[in-house]
């Protein structure tokens, strides 16, 4: 079974790659499939703006097609950075950290919660749609650790381990993360879809 992810986002894309591991999915980006352009993520919710990019990737290139629209969420900025996760500083992932640092800065530990949360849609070019989501909590810390991971991972402590998603190892972060958990929804459908050879 051929799979267009719809991003251009490479953290994003070696996730998905190391989930579909041992199915009988090949996935591949946008730019892999020919499609340069994106959907714009126009909608009000994680959900929504995943089964946008999903339905628009599956019409350009005629098959099943799957988005991920995922982001931070923390309960001392009203659920800020949410949907505007990956441009709210518009200076990339550097720009996100140091003003996240910023914004909460002085807060007590006990005042940092947030949550990754992840809405992965699956769309054909035939209309069929399927969505589900996963989401992970944690705390965020007052700087930035470790070099793994990408977008707010260094600054995302798991509270069980004492670890940030910057300092484990991607098999390991695999094992909890968000896109993860939306994966282990999604994952029946994907094996009703495509069955072992």
């Amino acid at each position: 079974m051929q799979v267009t992810f719809a991003t251009q986002n490479q953290g994003k894309l070696a996730e998905l790659r190391a989930l579909v591991v041992g199915l009988p999915i090949a996935v591949r980006c946008l730019s892999d499939a020919g499609v340069h352009t994106q959907a714009d993520e126009t909608g009000q919710t994680f959900g929504q703006n995943a089964l946008l990019k999903a339905a628009h990737a599956a019409r350009l290139t005629a098959g099943w097609a799957l988005a991920d629209d995922s982001g931070l969420c923390v309960d001392a900025l009203a659920g800020a950075p949410g949907l505007h996760s990956a441009r709210w500083s518009g200076q990339g992932d550097d720009g996100n950290n140091r003003l996240l640092i910023e914004k909460l800065q002085g807060l007590p530990r006990a005042k940092r919660s947030a949550r990754y949360r992840c809405a992965l849609a699956l769309c054909h070019a035939g209309g069929e749609q399927f969505l589900v989501e996963g989401e992970v909590e944690g705390i965020i810390t007052e700087a930035a650790r470790g070099q793994g991971g990408f977008g707010y991972d260094p600054l995302f402590e798991i509270s069980a381990w004492g670890l940030t998603f910057g300092e484990v190892e991607a098999t390991r972060k695999q094992e909890i993360s968000h896109r993860a958990l939306a994966f282990q929804k999604l994952l029946p459908v994907l094996t009703l879809l495509a069955p072992p050879c």
